[in-house]
Protein backbone atom coordinates (compact mmCIF):
# COMPACT_ATOMS: atom_id res chain seq x y z
CA UNK A 1 0.00 0.00 0.00
CA UNK A 2 1.14 3.70 -1.00
CA UNK A 3 -0.12 5.98 1.05
CA UNK A 4 -0.18 9.79 -0.89
CA UNK A 5 -0.97 11.87 1.93
CA UNK A 6 -0.67 12.30 5.74
CA UNK A 7 -3.53 10.07 7.54
CA UNK A 8 -6.33 12.20 8.71
CA UNK A 9 -4.94 15.34 6.52
CA UNK A 10 -7.15 16.56 3.47
CA UNK A 11 -4.67 17.02 0.23
CA UNK A 12 -3.99 21.24 0.14
CA UNK A 13 -7.57 22.33 0.44
CA UNK A 14 -8.81 25.90 -0.23
CA UNK A 15 -10.90 27.71 2.37
CA UNK A 16 -14.74 27.31 2.03
CA UNK A 17 -15.49 30.78 1.34
CA UNK A 18 -13.00 33.72 0.47
CA UNK A 19 -12.62 37.01 3.06
CA UNK A 20 -15.15 39.29 1.01
CA UNK A 21 -17.74 36.73 0.83
CA UNK A 22 -19.02 37.76 4.39
CA UNK A 23 -21.94 39.48 2.59
CA UNK A 24 -23.46 36.18 1.37
CA UNK A 25 -24.99 35.94 5.06
CA UNK A 26 -26.32 39.40 6.01
CA UNK A 27 -26.68 38.19 9.91
CA UNK A 28 -23.12 36.78 9.98
CA UNK A 29 -21.97 40.01 8.26
CA UNK A 30 -23.58 42.19 10.85
CA UNK A 31 -22.46 40.47 13.21
CA UNK A 32 -19.18 40.71 12.74
CA UNK A 33 -18.59 44.30 11.25
CA UNK A 34 -20.68 45.42 14.54
CA UNK A 35 -19.64 43.15 17.32
CA UNK A 36 -16.39 42.30 15.67
CA UNK A 37 -14.58 41.93 19.03
CA UNK A 38 -16.70 39.84 21.23
CA UNK A 39 -17.63 37.60 18.34
CA UNK A 40 -13.78 37.11 17.65
CA UNK A 41 -13.44 35.83 21.91
CA UNK A 42 -16.42 33.64 21.27
CA UNK A 43 -14.25 32.28 18.41
CA UNK A 44 -11.02 31.87 19.86
CA UNK A 45 -12.86 30.14 22.89
CA UNK A 46 -14.31 27.82 20.34
CA UNK A 47 -11.30 26.90 18.88
CA UNK A 48 -9.39 25.82 22.08
CA UNK A 49 -7.35 29.19 22.15
CA UNK A 50 -7.93 31.81 25.49
CA UNK A 51 -10.81 33.72 25.48
CA UNK A 52 -9.37 37.01 25.87
CA UNK A 53 -6.59 36.63 22.90
CA UNK A 54 -8.11 38.16 19.93
CA UNK A 55 -8.40 41.54 22.27
CA UNK A 56 -4.71 42.08 22.28
CA UNK A 57 -4.96 42.85 18.32
CA UNK A 58 -5.71 46.29 19.49
CA UNK A 59 -2.46 47.24 20.52
CA UNK A 60 -0.98 48.14 16.72
CA UNK A 61 -1.42 48.14 13.18
CA UNK A 62 -1.01 44.51 12.97
CA UNK A 63 -3.00 42.28 13.97
CA UNK A 64 -0.95 39.42 15.55
CA UNK A 65 -3.79 37.04 17.37
CA UNK A 66 -5.81 37.74 13.82
CA UNK A 67 -2.99 36.56 11.82
CA UNK A 68 -1.78 33.78 14.02
CA UNK A 69 -5.58 32.33 14.48
CA UNK A 70 -5.76 32.34 10.44
CA UNK A 71 -2.56 30.58 10.42
CA UNK A 72 -3.83 28.28 12.54
CA UNK A 73 -6.95 27.39 10.47
CA UNK A 74 -4.80 26.71 7.67
CA UNK A 75 -2.85 24.54 9.54
CA UNK A 76 -5.31 23.11 11.05
CA UNK A 77 -7.61 21.87 7.94
CA UNK A 78 -4.90 21.64 5.72
CA UNK A 79 -6.04 24.83 3.70
CA UNK A 80 -3.47 26.58 1.10
CA UNK A 81 -1.95 29.63 1.15
CA UNK A 82 1.05 31.76 2.27
CA UNK A 83 1.83 33.24 5.56
CA UNK A 84 2.08 36.56 3.70
CA UNK A 85 -1.57 36.64 2.17
CA UNK A 86 -2.45 35.69 5.60
CA UNK A 87 -0.61 38.60 7.12
CA UNK A 88 -1.67 41.22 4.43
CA UNK A 89 -5.79 39.47 4.96
CA UNK A 90 -5.16 40.24 8.97
CA UNK A 91 -4.28 43.84 8.72
CA UNK A 92 -6.42 45.41 6.44
CA UNK A 93 -9.98 43.08 6.78
CA UNK A 94 -9.62 42.22 10.66
CA UNK A 95 -14.06 41.65 10.12
CA UNK A 96 -14.18 39.85 7.63
CA UNK A 97 -11.18 37.66 8.47
CA UNK A 98 -12.98 36.07 11.61
CA UNK A 99 -16.13 36.23 9.91
CA UNK A 100 -14.50 33.56 7.26
CA UNK A 101 -13.03 31.81 9.67
CA UNK A 102 -16.57 31.38 11.70
CA UNK A 103 -17.73 30.36 8.36
CA UNK A 104 -14.74 27.81 7.87
CA UNK A 105 -16.10 26.48 11.18
CA UNK A 106 -19.45 26.16 10.55
CA UNK A 107 -18.95 24.70 6.99
CA UNK A 108 -16.60 22.05 8.32
CA UNK A 109 -19.48 20.75 10.95
CA UNK A 110 -17.71 20.71 14.14
CA UNK A 111 -18.89 18.70 16.98
CA UNK A 112 -22.49 19.33 18.47
CA UNK A 113 -22.41 22.60 20.64
CA UNK A 114 -19.39 23.98 19.00
CA UNK A 115 -20.93 25.21 15.89
CA UNK A 116 -24.33 26.44 18.00
CA UNK A 117 -21.22 28.98 20.02
CA UNK A 118 -19.58 30.12 17.14
CA UNK A 119 -22.94 30.91 14.66
CA UNK A 120 -24.66 32.91 17.93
Amino acid sequence: MVVVSQPGSDAAAEWASGVCDCCQDKRQCCLWFWCCPCSACRLSKALGQCLCLPLLDVCGCVRPISFSMRVLMRQRYGIRGTMCRDCLCSTFCVPCVWCQMSREVSDRKLPAGLGDLISH
